[in-house]
């Protein structure tokens, strides 16, 4: 009986330690700054942390899979940078065509990276390692490594416009959200994802098309890098040619963090949100102390390090 009621504590702990983490993270902020807990601030939180969630989403759906995406940040920034070069007003070109034009960046260089994986069978840490790189290059080439400003105003609008008191880019990602739970836990679609990830050899036998299914969370991570880069875009009032840099050290630490097994088949869409939260939170907490962001990246990294050593001794010790 005290072995059952051990190994529950431990389950208990495993499947929530993550939620009685950021309530700690919460607490410890709240003390230390009295304006943490606003509601001014919490919207202002919310609203940063949207582009991170759009990340963490995709990158859950890659993550399922047993891949990873180290380029998101940088198409984040290309997306970014080809909406603005058609949001700017001396073009006279809707806003909702220059948005369109985000996604459709981050859709390609999304494919680009699900072919190779994919199809070509280059590891994905490789793919989107070159990826990354080549994103960025033409970011740089397109934008002649100036910023990009003087974008319309309906398209300013996107990251930065409320709907009455709430921020526009937090109502985006909660209809991501939404999305993404009905396709992954309600969608044959969503069983595949999971079934490649847990054991690819089964999921080609039992006749699920495992390359296409590969190929597509990629695009699915592509095309939320790309609205993320519009958001970021749109928040910044122009288009940056180093926008959304190490965005992708957040994503990857929130999909961890929320419980999503780099070794794929077993994840949470909920762990995730609560994984981005987490990010946001100690990114809002610590600049409201002023704390250095060298500090900040160091103890990024260990809260990955962590998540995955985590992880790994659940996966032991199952």
């Amino acid at each position: 009986m005290d072995k059952q009621k051990k190994f529950d504590l431990r389950g208990f702990i495993a499947k929530y330690g993550v939620i009685l983490g950021l309530a700690i993270i919460m607490i410890f902020f709240t003390i230390m700054k009295t304006k943490f807990l606003t509601m001014e601030n919490m919207l202002n939180m919310l609203r940063q942390t949207s582009i991170n969630g759009l990340l963490a989403v995709g990158m859950t759906f890659v993550v399922l899979t047993g891949g990873i995406d180290l380029s998101v940040g940088s198409i984040v920034g290309a997306s970014g940078m080809f909406a603005a070069l058609v949001a700017r007003s001396v073009t006279g070109v809707p806003w909702y065509l220059a948005i369109c034009v985000g996604l459709l960046v981050g859709l390609l260089l999304g494919l680009i990276n699900g072919i190779i994986i994919a199809y070509l069978r280059v590891p994905a840490f490789i793919a989107t390692l070159g990826m990354l790189s080549i994103a960025r290059g033409v970011t740089f080439m397109a934008s002649n490594a100036q910023p990009v400003p003087g974008l319309s105003p309906g398209f300013l609008k996107v990251g930065g416009g409320n709907l009455g008191i709430i921020p526009i880019p937090i109502l985006v990602l909660t209809a991501v959200l939404i999305v993404s739970y009905t396709v992954l836990y309600k969608t044959r679609y969503g069983r595949y994802v999971f079934a490649t990830g847990g054991n690819p050899i089964s999921a080609r036998v039992s006749g699920i098309n495992v390359r296409q299914i590969t190929c597509s969370v990629y695009m699915v991570s592509g095309v939320l890098a790309g609205l993320a880069g519009v958001i970021l875009t749109s928040r910044v009032t122009s288009g940056l040619a180093a926008g959304g840099e190490k965005y992708e050290v957040d994503a990857i630490a929130a999909a961890v963090i929320g419980g999503n097994s780099l070794s794929g088949g077993r994840g949470r869409l909920w762990g995730t949100i609560v994984g981005f939260l987490i990010m946001g939170a100690m990114n809002n907490g610590l600049d409201m102390m002023a704390v250095s962001s060298y500090w900040q990246l160091v103890i990024k990294g260990i809260i990955i390090i962590g998540a995955v050593m985590l992880d790994s001794l659940n996966e032991i010790k199952a």
